[in-house]
């Protein structure tokens, strides 16, 4: 899959859907929703080097370089992290890596996620939004972007 809009595009996208939502309730369930969609992470994957750290809940992220865009994959053991991290691998996966290491993912702030979580979620995500653009700043200073 291959994504030809911007990561603000895809942030606006997010944000719509989120505003289809009377109550932070709805909302959970459609991250819940997100999190079930969420391809499963090979378990050769499932080590401890690929473990978000900060994170509260195990999450194993891994990325791959191919084309000139970062692709990410992920998995958690928690199903509203899954749905986080669905989300993020929406707005950030098949983008280079200038593009994602100049997003500002605002729009988790415009869809309330950061005043809706508990503390220890909201900086588990920020966690997972650093290890991407971790990720991306690698990619970018390898050999594979010469």
């Amino acid at each position: 899959m291959t994504n030809s809009k911007s990561i603000p595009e895809i942030e606006q996208e997010i944000v719509e859907d989120f505003s289809l939502f009377d109550s932070w309730d709805d909302k959970y369930e459609y991250i819940i929703d997100l999190g079930k969609k969420l391809p499963p992470l090979d378990d050769a994957f499932k080590k401890e080097e690929n473990k978000v750290k900060g994170c509260q809940s195990t999450v194993w992220l891994v990325a791959d370089y191919i084309g000139g865009k970062v692709i990410y994959k992920a998995e958690s053991d928690a199903i509203i992290v899954k749905g986080l991290i669905s989300m993020l691998i929406r707005v950030l996966s098949h983008h280079t890596p200038d593009e994602i290491l100049d997003a500002d993912m605002d729009f988790i702030n415009k869809i309330g996620m950061t005043s809706h979580l508990a503390q220890t979620r909201s900086n588990g995500l920020r966690a997972m939004v650093k290890q991407m653009k971790h990720y991306a700043l690698a990619f970018k200073g390898s050999k594979f972007n010469a």
